[in-house]
């Protein structure tokens, strides 16, 4: 059962990817162009996304469990630290320099977007060394 919802989950995720552009590097691209030829329509992505998303995590926010039967562990780490500011740095400048954030890249991977596999293996290799670096440390 806790794949099929997994599978259903990414099904949806990757369709909306698909379905409002975010798969698409060039649109990303133009709408962090804000000096240049600005696409502001993402910007109602994200808005709609987050809209969708209020009473979802509300009413997620009352359980101990998910549908799955897993239990739910909300983030507890509230201080802005080096590690927060230094990942959100490189996670900006990749999606800024690419226009892909992971889960875009994933789905355009499978959609066959030409070049996103070069953008999947750098994006896999930092998995790994952020692994292998940070091993050992507390979160």
């Amino acid at each position: 059962m806790k794949a099929l919802i997994a599978a259903l989950a990414g099904l949806v995720f990757g369709l909306g990817l698909l379905a409002s552009g975010m798969a698409d590097p060039a649109k990303v691209l133009a709408f962090l162009d804000l000096a240049g030829a600005w696409d502001p329509s993402l910007m109602l992505v994200m808005g709609g996304a987050i809209a969708a998303a209020i009473v979802p995590f509300a009413l997620a926010r009352r359980r101990r469990h998910s549908w799955s039967g897993d239990r739910i562990e909300w983030p507890v780490a509230t201080a802005i630290d080096a590690r927060l500011v230094v990942g959100g740095l490189l996670f900006g400048v990749g999606w800024g320099l690419v226009g892909f954030c992971p889960g875009p890249a994933l789905v355009a991977l499978t959609a066959g977007l030409e070049g996103t596999w070069l953008f999947v293996l750098a994006m896999l290799g930092g998995f790994v060394l952020h692994d292998r670096f940070m091993k050992g440390r507390t979160e």
